[in-house]
Formats: C-alpha cells, sequence, structure tokens
C-alpha cells in the first residue's frame, strides 16, 4: 500500500526554543550553590584586614542573594599565588567543583585566581567544562559566557607578567636590604637563638649549649651519625619541628656561620617565580658578609676547623677500595688509627685487623698495600700489636705533655725562622724581573722574525724562558713554606690552649685525645714508631711490653 502524503497547512511555523545552559537548567531546578575564592599576597599584618574584609563581603553578598546557597569561603591566605600546589584551599574547592557540590565561584580578580597563565587558563577550562561559572568581579568576566578566550588569556598573561614584576621588585628591595647589612634570621629553625626584646638575636643559654656540643663532639672525632645517636638518646629534639635529630640537621649547625656572629646574605637565590626554584649562588650573585652582626656562639678558629675538617673528611678515600692504585686511609670515627698510622716503607696507612690463633683472638694493625698486594708493593712492613702500639703513644703523650712548654719555644722560633718578614717585599722583586723578562721576551718574537736576527733572537727567548721558570716556581715554594708554617703556627697555638684547658697525661688509650694531639705515626719498624704532634714536634718510641 502506497502512503498517501500529508501536505502541511500553509500557515504552519516552526519556533525553536534555545536548549538552556546546564547554569540556566540549575538555576530553574533549584538555588545556585556559590563560593567565594579570596587570596591575600602576603602574610603581613596590614593585609590581614585585607583578608577579613574580603571574607567578610563575599558571606554578605551570597547569603543576601535569594537564589544563591552558601557553599564556602575559601581563602589562603599569605600564601603565593603562581602556584595552585600551595594553595590548600584553592585545591580543596575544585575538588568540591568535581564531585558537583559548587555551580559557581566568585572572585574579586584574575589575580587573585592564579598569576601563572597555563594554570589559570587549566582550571577555568575544566571548570567550564563542568558547566562551572567563574566570576571575575573587576574584570567583569563571566567564564560561561561566549568568546572570553581570548580576553582570559590575554588578562592571565597581565597577571603573570604583574607576578614576575613584583617578584623583580621584591628581590632588588631584598638586595638592597642585604647590602645594607640587614640580616633576616629564622629563629623558629635556627637553635641556640631567638629574638630579644631590642630586635636582635639573643642567645638562648640551654639552646647554645647543644650547639657547642655538636661543634665539640665533631671536632673530637665522631661521626655526623654518632652525634645524632648521642643527642638522640639523650632525647633532645630539633627545634621548630621538635623531631629527632637527623644528619642533615648537624650538617646545616655545622656549617651555618651565623655561630660564628656573621651573616652570609644571598646563599642562594630564586631562578623563577612561579616555580619558586632555588639554586645555590655559586657566583652568580653577588654574596654579602656582615660581621659581627650578633653575639657568637662559637668561635671562628672552631668554625673553620670544622670546615677544614669536613673536607679532610671527605677527601678520604676508602680503604677497602681495591681498585684504587693509591692506598689513602679512609675518616673513621671509630678508630683514629685508621687515618694517622702510616706504613714507614710505602707511606700507605695501616688497617685493624683481627687474627684468630689457637682459639684466641688478637687485634694487629697491618699495613693495607702489604694486606691487598702481598709483598709486591710493601716488602717488609711489620704487623703491629694494638696493646703495644696504645701503650707506646700514651707513652708518647705523657713525654709531649712533660716538655710541652720547651717545645712550644723550640716551635716557635723554628716557625719565626721560616716566616719571613721581608717575603713581600723579594716576592714583589722576583715578580718585577718576571714583567721586565715578559717585556723582553714580547721584542725578541718581533726579532725572530728577521731572518738576520732570528737565531740570536730564539737563543735569547730560550734563556729567559728558564729564568722566568726558575723565578716563578720560587715564588711559588716561597708561598708554599710561608702557608706551611702559618699553619703550623695555629696548630701549635690550638694544641698549647688545649694544653692549658685540659689534662693530657694519660693512663689509658684515648681516641680522642690522639686526634687532636697528633697528626701522624710512622711505623719505622716492627720495634719502634715515630709519633708527630700537631706543630711538628717528634717523639720516637719504642714497641715493647715494659
Amino acid at each position: 500500500m502506497i502512503g498517501t502524503a500529508i501536505t502541511a497547512p500553509s500557515n504552519m511555523r516552526i519556533v525553536v526554543i534555545p536548549a538552556k545552559s546546564r547554569e540556566e537548567i540549575r538555576q530553574s531546578e533549584r538555588r545556585l550553590k556559590v563560593a567565594a575564592y579570596c587570596r591575600v599576597s602576603t602574610d603581613q599584618e596590614e593585609q590581614e584586614s585585607s583578608y577579613e574584609a574580603q571574607i567578610g563581603y563575599y558571606t554578605e553578598k551570597i547569603n543576601s542573594n535569594s537564589e544563591w546557597q552558601m557553599a564556602g569561603i575559601f581563602a589562603d591566605e599569605g600564601i603565593t599565588g603562581t602556584q595552585t600546589k600551595k594553595r590548600p584551599e584553592f585545591l580543596k574547592m575544585i575538588r568540591l567543583c568535581r564531585q558537583g557540590k559548587i555551580d559557581m565561584i566568585l572572585t574579586k580578580s584574575l589575580s587573585r585566581f592564579a598569576r601563572n597563565t597555563v594554570d589559570s587558563l587549566k582550571y577555568i577550562r575544566d571548570l567550564k567544562a563542568l558547566g562551572i561559572a567563574v566570576i571575575f568581579e573587576k574584570e567583569n568576566i563571566n567564564t560561561l559566557e561566549t568568546d572570553t578566550e581570548m580576553m582570559l588569556t590575554i588578562m592571565s598573561c597581565f597577571a603573570q607578567a604583574e607576578s614576575e614584576s613584583i617578584s623583580k621588585n621584591v628581590s632588588w628591595g631584598i638586595r638592597q636590604s642585604f647590602k645594607n647589612g640587614n640580616v633576616p634570621m629564622q629563629y623558629a629553625r635556627l637553635l641556640g637563638y631567638r629574638k630579644g626584646d631590642d630586635d636582635k638575636p639573643e642567645i638562648v643559654p640551654e639552646e647554645a649549649e647543644i650547639v657547642k656540643e655538636i661543634y665539640r663532639l665533631y671536632l673530637e672525632g665522631m661521626s655526623l651519625n654518632m652525634i645524632v645517636d648521642r643527642l638522640n638518646e639523650k632525647g633532645l629534639k630539633t627545634k621548630g619541628s621538635n623531631a629527632p635529630y637527623r644528619k642533615e640537621v648537624i650538617q646545616r649547625i655545622l656549617t651555618n656561620e651565623k655561630y660564628t656572629g656573621d651573616a652570609l646574605l644571598q646563599k642562594t637565590y630564586v631562578t623563577d617565580c612561579i616555580t619558586k626554584k632555588t639554586r645555590k649562588n655559586n657566583g652568580e650573585l653577588p654574596m654579602y658578609l656582615v660581621k659581627n652582626h650578633h653575639e657568637p656562639i662559637i668561635s671562628r678558629s672552631d668554625f673553620n676547623r670544622v670546615q677544614e675538617e669536613m673536607a679532610r673528611r671527605s677527601a678520604k678515600r676508602s680503604i677497602a677500595d681495591k681498585l684504587t692504585k693509591t692506598e689513602q686511609g679512609k675518616y673513621s670515627a671509630k678508630y683514629a688509627l685508621s687515618e694517622l698510622l702510616i706504613c714507614g716503607e710505602c707511606g700507605s696507612h695501616y688497617r685493624r685487623v683481627t687474627w684468630t690463633a689457637k682459639g684466641f683472638k688478637e687485634i694487629k694493625w697491618r699495613c693495607i698495600n702489604r694486606i691487598q698486594y702481598g709483598k709486591k708493593k710493601c716488602h717488609s712492613s711489620p704487623t703491629v700489636d694494638e696493646q703495644l702500639l696504645h701503650k707506646a703513644i700514651v707513652s708518647a703523650i705523657n713525654e709531649f705533655c712533660e716538655v710541652k712548654d720547651d717545645v712550644a719555644k723550640a716551635l716557635r722560633e723554628s716557625i719565626t725562622e721560616v716566616l719571613d718578614p721581608n717575603l713581600n717585599g723579594s716576592v714583589q722583586a722576583t715578580q718585577q724581573r718576571i714583567d721586565e723578562l715578559t717585556h723582553n721576551i714580547d721584542e725578541l718574537i718581533k726579532l725572530a722574525t728577521v731572518p738576520e736576527t732570528a737565531a740570536t733572537a730564539m737563543a735569547d727567548i730560550e734563556k729567559f724562558s728558564e729564568e722566568m721558570k726558575t723565578l716563578r716556581e720560587f715564588i711559588e715554594n716561597e708561598k708554599a713554606k710561608q702557608m706551611t708554617a702559618q699553619r703550623g703556627s695555629a696548630e701549635l697555638d690550638a694544641i698549647l690552649e688545649r694544653l692549658e684547658n685540659e689534662d693530657f697525661t694519660m693512663t689509658e688509650y684515648d681516641d680522642v685525645a690522639v686526634r687532636q694531639l697528633i697528626e701522624k705515626i710512622t711505623v719505622e719498624s716492627k720495634d719502634t714508631i715515630t709519633v708527630t704532634f700537631k706543630g711538628g714536634f717528634e717523639v720516637r718510641k719504642e714497641l715493647n711490653g715494659d
């Protein structure tokens, strides 16, 4: 059967009813769940009123609209706007949007929402896809309206540029403050200090004692982990976090110049105002050292000794590394002799070993080269019994203490002989001669290009070059001698100060005293060792049971 066509009446017309937006459907069904987002740039006191004012403003605005329902006021106070990950309230608001608990967000401006263009557009697009409008009051933008994408992009870029400009201005202000010697003190984490009544750093006695103990234990030879164990055994907690001590905390305390009363400013800098990534300042920007800024807890000499000791320990190679061709003693917080006891034949360090014979254990010290390579690298180094070794070292220290005054006088005289008061003059005269020779060589080079004078010029250039080499070696050797003498003088002063303040007379071997007083111990033979004290004084001792 063939269907019959139906002709539409001539007066029929079609009216298109536009689809409602998700927002309009929600408005017709129920009240909109409206939230507000507020943020202030800093946590300074003058900003707190702005923060409170924003909350009050949006609370009243939402509650006074009969078509709106309060969905919450979300506010991040004193936190960066360039990174959303550092704004917990913002992220909480976004989570609620995705759960359908928010229909619209009110905020003052784009710069309040985000100063990172990428983040700003990402979240606005995500919310738009959910049918959630963001109303920017200052810019009069509703993100659900058409043709807002270009405007949002432009204004977000302006907001980010504003953030970058502010960051540069803040950085400039901080650097100017550094130049003027203004030192920011992080009292919340700086063990040993608190803010005094005059706004200057004030020492906290009980905390300062912990700092002093950390420095003392390190200089006595303890490792960072051993210091951590010591402090945690006492039940001490870190400042600020109130957590047990960790190796990294001890490291920071031992390298913080503020404990000497000084302050080094701009040790790090921010590389990007958006990511807030910081980098150690290795010379890219100037640093400012403010000396004698506050009362010290640690003397500069002890602080410098700690830095030198850290460098020395880190430079030590592992004595267990069998791949190395040059044997060096690693730093051992457990045994001082692991880095002090040296083979007189090959110069390698000794290692502590346990021998078992007939059911009995004996502690011996053996040359590392002899252990690892046999007689190939060290033919006849002796094995040393630990008890006899300790006894000889105790005897050497006691002998040193008995004659310390005479030793100090003799060492000072020898150091004075090396410390040439006229060195600067002689070095300067030598440098002047080098400059003359350099000028002469430049002139001779011109003559060397002329065939008639080339041979003579080349001979003179060679002669002058040899003289310059000798003169440069003289300068280097003299400066090295002076540095060695100055170091020896400083070590002697430190030893004498310890001998004045402490009684090192010993009845039993002690690793701490050995580290403080002795530079090295050389095993000369199976019967003899030479103990070299810091400062250069030597004592020769027999290894026997007497």
